[in-house]
């Protein structure tokens, strides 16, 4: 019976103990205040799972948290399919793939906080040019500092803007895979074009389209820049994200407790809906 070389985790090793350190440690910071409570001078009083109970009735947690679930709700329903059909047009052969490539994998490499300020400023009502172009040349009302439909669409459309590229390059990997004798089977019989993208090409990107709507879960469901920069949360509440009321809790109010017991309940959250995500997408591949 042939035995298998574990030798290869020796490399890995450090890796996991560097990403262990760095994670664990922050982690049993966070679970040491969401049960007690601290004055400062490093005295802390046993609070047992007041903070839990305190967040979890709060209304101010669930109204943060339906505005997380709905933005991050609108960004896959918009993000996915659309990463896919931009995939679907994309040429796969000859000089335009790369220029292709290269052109949707530049807003991936602006920084988080720099997509922010660009907006900012690209949708003030004034001076911006698309606040411009709305208010004076169309005539649109439209001021993302006043009115929580306009920050609501600002926000969106950012994210979209930036995001989309990321399920386009992973839905074209997955399409460029597939090989050529599946299609011209697909020519012989005769199907059309839908008939090929729903029995050949999406079933091919089952893997790519289950790592795309993990990413883009996580990433949107924790998103705390991006919104920051642009509008602050405001106007009012309307944009308050759940990480954004979690940071203004912590840093703002200095509730460390109760900040502690939101992240925990968040981080628990994130990790049952992609477990969700990732047991409903893959139930079929064995």
């Amino acid at each position: 019976m042939k035995t298998q070389n574990q030798k290869g985790w020796l490399f890995v090793l450090p890796v996991l103990i560097l990403v262990a350190f760095n994670a664990l440690i922050p982690l049993m910071t966070v679970v040491n205040y969401s049960v007690q409570e601290t004055f400062g001078n490093n005295l802390f009083f046993w609070q047992g799972l007041d903070w839990f109970e305190q967040v979890l009735r709060s209304e101010r947690f669930h109204g943060a948290l339906g505005r997380q679930a709905m933005f991050t709700g609108i960004i896959l329903a918009v993000e996915i399919p659309l990463g896919v059909a931009i995939a679907l047009a994309m040429p796969r052969s000859g000089p335009w793939v790369s220029v292709c490539l290269v052109l949707m994998a530049l807003p991936l490499l602006i920084p988080w906080n720099v997509v922010g300020a660009m907006w900012n400023i690209f949708t003030l009502p004034d001076i911006g040019l698309a606040g411009y172009t709305l208010n004076t040349v169309l005539g649109i009302d439209y001021d993302m500092t006043q009115s929580p439909f306009a920050a609501w669409a600002t926000i969106i459309t950012m994210d979209v803007w930036h995001w989309t590229s990321l399920v386009v390059l992973l839905a074209y990997a997955g399409i460029i895979s597939i090989p050529d004798a599946y299609y011209q089977a697909a020519k012989i019989d005769g199907a059309s074009s839908w008939a090929v993208f729903r029995h050949i090409q999406l079933p091919k990107m089952k893997r790519v389209l289950t790592i795309a709507v993990l990413l883009r879960f996580m990433d949107s469901f924790n998103i705390y820049t991006e919104p920051f920069v642009l509008t602050g949360g405001g106007p009012g509440n309307s944009t308050t994200l759940l990480s954004i009321d979690l940071v203004k809790t912590a840093l703002g109010q200095f509730d460390l407790g109760p900040a502690a017991a939101m992240s925990l309940i968040y981080f628990a959250v994130t990790l049952l809906v992609s477990w969700l995500f990732y047991t409903i997408m893959m139930r079929d591949e064995e």
